[in-house]
């Protein structure tokens, strides 16, 4: 047998035999005609540093050659996906799978840009979405994934839903908005230097007046433009009869606005207008942030839809025949080859296969599928072709029942949410009740209408709650910063309340807190050189991850293993891989004995005599075990829940020593355990890495992801390990206390700060402008003791 080689481009390894050679100025090996052709086109652009900065890292594997894309054209497909635009092309909206940096991007798109036909191509790096124009009469769609799967990376639909318009248009509304209040804030405080400086030593009436109106004519588009979204919310309000913050925002900066005017037009008194534009713009960039994380829920929903199968192959009659999903039937008879997903639930008729379950049970193995076992929709099909028979339709199968378990998720609210409206709502009453009834009593008391406005105002500025509203997210932020630079992502700054307050941590096994890679656990003395080197040809012959595993472990154990010559190499479905060499028959495998194993074994046989047992592991991380101990020594419980086998399982537990296990659980079962944690009343995160945790995750008050795990598992989750480590969440948990603990402190600066202040503005004591300037400075204590927070590490 041929030894391995490297390709020249993704750096996969092949056998010599079957590689493209190149004899140039040193040996060339190519896998396939795609790599060939993308090592060229760098070179002859002058970009073939691409290999410098990939070094040793590999590529994803190329596609298999040949894979139909015809179901790109169908009419199903075009109905669902492709949009005409106002020229007369086709556009379509692409997810490209294999982008690892920003050179796949320029690839991609350069090899497109130079294709016939193609109008425009722009993909986004965050989260490697493609946006295709192309003219139909002269290019197909399936003609354009054709020619990205010839440079190896692959591509799948990407639904523009209603509601990611919706969230995509909300989102460029309050941005444009936001952008329009920051630059007027700003040239507004530029025009106070001279105003505050001709306060205290003097200015000229006439150079006073032109101030005030610049400030008019920069604090109208920011009140009655960026602000509209304040006077809506507050309409609203006011229709169901609820005073709520939009209201005292917009109310306070009015009647602020309004007596700008009057100074303006000659009454006497100091405007206000720098007032109304940093009202509204802070409390408006807190909004922004909040369409932020709307947004990012419902791309994260249209990618975990986007997974989803778009057509089936049925038995029919006269042959075969490719259905939509809606149009599957129960009792229909489906097939699936290699490589492809089943839509629906059913029961293997014919044929035996391995099925990548990943998605669904956890399971960190391919599992056999023979005659009468189930299969479950979105797992893949890893050997031969199988039919099954469609026991559900696909509006009641596994795969969208999840999704829609999803969906509910997403779109329900976490309890702080409505707690801290309820809470605004009273402190909004209480604060214009206050300024109504300091109005009507110092209107009574000296009988000048005008003071009591001023007096009035004073206490609606002085109590705006501008210090209240800082005191959350400028604390988030510092500690989100100091996250981030930890490489800890936290995708929404309220996270950190609840990860400060838990109860309980859910953990994964696999690739969670065991690396996911299989290694064999020991390598039997007893076999001779000859078996070595069959062994080594017979597991080098076989793409089972457990073969794999086999075969880097002879590498690594043994010096000089050679190929030797097998023949009639045959893949047995659900037990191994069996060839023949010198007419006596080689196996590796499963046996059909009664004997049940605490981990995973590979029997090795010569003419059915067994040679030797190999027990493979999955290994425990490094961290794992420190981890655990200190959320245990935090008095939080500790739990895994795994849908892998129970021995399997309690090995870990005991290793890793948590509080409690959990064996064989599916993703829906995962979820009601979670479910059930919550409802007893414990804050619960829950951290996994694979398409299989993404239910459980979603229904965590907290779900973390380790940086490789699952594109759907990082989507999912509220905060992602970037550097794979399981040390990051126990970091993740003490920066969060920490910065938890000086979001409290902040709250009890402005509430004290409220407190001292609002009876004095309401003594009378405290004109409009100290009352901003008082503001500013309970604003400036806050941000001052939020930067206190990275002190200590």
């Amino acid at each position: 047998m041929s030894n391995l080689v490297s390709c020249s481009h993704c750096h996969l390894e092949f056998e010599e035999s079957v590689m493209i050679k190149e004899p140039l100025q040193h040996e060339l090996n190519f896998c396939c005609n795609g790599c060939q052709g993308v090592y060229h086109l760098l070179k002859d652009d002058g970009l073939d540093s691409f290999y410098d900065k990939l070094g040793n890292n590999k590529l994803s594997k190329p596609l298999a050659r040949g894979e139909d894309s015809s179901n790109f054209d169908m009419e199903s497909f075009v109905t669902r996906y492709i949009r005409t635009t106002e020229d007369g092309f086709n556009r379509v909206d692409l997810i490209i799978e294999g982008i690892h940096c920003a050179a796949c991007i320029w690839l991609n798109e350069k090899v497109l840009n130079e294709t016939a036909g193609i109008v425009e191509i722009n993909i986004n790096f965050t989260n490697n979405k493609a946006k295709i124009i192309w003219d139909n009469d002269i290019i197909k769609l399936s003609q354009i994934i054709d020619k990205i799967r010839s440079i190896g990376y692959n591509a799948y639909p990407y639904t523009r839903t209603d509601s990611e318009i919706k969230a995509t248009k909300n989102k460029k509304d309050f941005f444009l908005r936001m952008s329009i209040a920051i630059f007027a804030s700003m040239n507004i405080m530029m025009i106070d230097v001279a105003k505050y400086t001709g306060y205290f030593s003097g200015i000229d009436p006439e150079i006073l007046r032109m101030i005030h109106m610049a400030e008019f004519i920069f604090a109208s588009p920011v009140l009655f433009y960026s602000g509209w979204i304040f006077f809506r919310g507050a309409y609203y309000g006011l229709k169901n009869k609820i005073i709520n913050m939009d209201f005292l925002v917009s109310g306070g900066a009015t009647l602020t606005y309004i007596y700008s005017i009057y100074v303006l037009f000659g009454g006497a008194g100091d405007s206000y207008f720098d007032s109304v534009a940093m009202i509204i713009t802070f409390v408006l960039v807190g909004k922004y942030l909040e369409v932020l994380g709307k947004k990012s829920a419902v791309d994260t929903m249209d990618k975990i839809k986007s997974q989803i199968p778009l057509e089936a192959t049925i038995i029919v009659e006269d042959g075969k025949k490719t259905v939509s999903l809606d149009e599957i039937n129960i009792d229909d008879i489906i097939e699936v080859k290699n490589g492809e997903k089943a839509s629906v639930d059913g029961i293997v008729t014919s044929g035996y296969s391995s099925f990548d379950e990943s998605s669904i049970s956890g399971e960190s193995l391919p599992v056999d599928k023979k005659i009468g076992d189930k299969i479950f929709s979105g797992t893949i099909n890893t050997e031969s072709v199988i039919r099954y028979k469609a026991t559900k339709n696909y509006a009641n199968s596994t795969l969208n029942h999840i999704v829609e378990l999803l969906e509910d998720s997403l779109n329900s609210k976490p309890k702080i949410e409505d707690t801290t409206q309820s809470m605004s709502k009273y402190f909004s009453v209480m604060i214009l009740s206050l300024a109504i009834g300091t109005f009507v009593a110092w209107f009574f008391y000296d009988g000048s209408f005008e003071n009591a406005l001023i007096i009035g105002i004073s206490v609606i500025i002085i109590a705006c709650p501008c210090a209240l509203a800082l005191a959350t997210p400028i604390a988030s932020l510092i500690g989100i910063s100091w996250l981030t630079k930890e490489g800890l992502l936290f995708k929404e700054a309220k996270f950190i309340e609840t990860f400060a307050k838990i109860d309980a941590i859910v953990f994964d096994k696999t690739g969670t807190l065991t690396t996911g890679n299989l290694t064999v656990k020991d390598i039997p003395l007893s076999l001779t050189k000859e078996e070595l080197n069959i062994l080594y040809s017979l597991s080098d012959s076989s793409t089972h991850p457990v073969s794999i595993a086999i075969k880097k472990h002879l590498e690594k154990s043994f010096s000089n293993l050679k190929h030797v010559e097998l023949k009639k190499i045959e893949q047995i479905p659900a037990f191994g891989i069996q060839a023949l060499y010198n007419d006596t028959i080689i196996y590796g495998g499963k046996l059909e004995n009664n004997i049940e194993y605490k981990t995973t074994v590979y029997h090795y046989t010569i003419n059915d005599k067994l040679l030797a047992t190999f027990e493979l592991q999955d290994q425990l991380r490094e961290d794992a075990i420190e981890t655990i101990q200190y959320f245990k020594n935090q008095n939080i419980k500790t739990i895994l829940c795994s849908g892998d086998n129970e021995q399997t399982v309690l090995k870990i537990a005991d290793e890793v020593k948590v509080d409690h296990h959990l064996a064989k659980m599916s993703p829906i079962a995962k979820a009601d355990y979670i479910r059930s944690l919550k409802d007893s009343g414990q804050k619960v995160v829950m951290v996994g890495d694979g398409v299989n945790d993404s239910l459980a995750l979603s229904r965590a008050d907290i779900s973390i992801a380790m940086g490789n795990g699952a594109d759907i598992a990082i989507a999912i989750s509220d905060i992602v390990i970037l550097n794979d480590q399981l040390s990051g969440i126990t970091k993740s948990h003490y920066i969060t206390k920490r910065t938890f603990r000086f979001i409290k402190q902040n709250l009890m600066i402005s509430l004290i700060y409220n407190i001292v202040t609002i009876p004095i503005a309401m003594a009378g004591f405290i004109i409009p402008l100290v009352a901003a300037l008082s503001m500013s400075l309970s604003s400036l204590l806050v941000v001052g003791n939020s930067l206190r927070i990275k002190n200590k590490k």
